[in-house]
């Protein structure tokens, strides 16, 4: 078994997509779609469902690959906290940790907490946590 892919559901696909693109360096990996009709109904629970579906790949990686959907129909919740039980966070590691905080920001991001090395000495590790422009949680690790 491998981890095929991981699923965002955003308010607008278009705009999410553009910032994993812009900022994160995703790529394109098919063009979008529109996904409706019976068996994607049977298939997820959801009467009449109507989905937009945006394929990314991460960079340096064919697999997992991030979907984003955006359903006609979506409810809102609140915005995830890092210490919230179920998923918690897309993970990135990256060469300037800095560089893409201000990225993120500038994109309608926001930055949660501060930069932090966790790591020695020798062998800094540093880390943060922002959010997406929809309010997902991303890590980012710098080595």
């Amino acid at each position: 078994m491998k981890l095929a892919h991981i699923n965002l559901v955003a308010r607008d696909a278009e705009a999410l997509a553009a910032f994993y693109v812009d900022v994160l360096r995703c790529e394109h990996l098919r063009e979008p779609r529109a996904l409706s009709g019976e068996r994607v109904s049977r298939g997820n629970g959801i009467a009449n469902s109507q989905i937009y579906s945006i394929w990314l790949k991460f960079p340096e990686l064919d697999r997992p690959f991030l979907e984003i959907h955006e359903h006609k129909v979506t409810y809102d919740r609140d915005q995830p906290r890092v210490n919230e039980s179920g998923f918690a966070h897309l993970s990135f590691q990256l060469k300037d940790i800095s560089g893409i905080l201000s990225q993120i920001i500038q994109a309608d991001g926001a930055q949660i907490g501060e930069i932090t090395d966790l790591g020695t000495e020798e062998k800094p590790l540093l880390i943060a946590y922002a959010r997406d422009p929809e309010g997902n949680i991303l890590e980012l690790e710098q080595t």
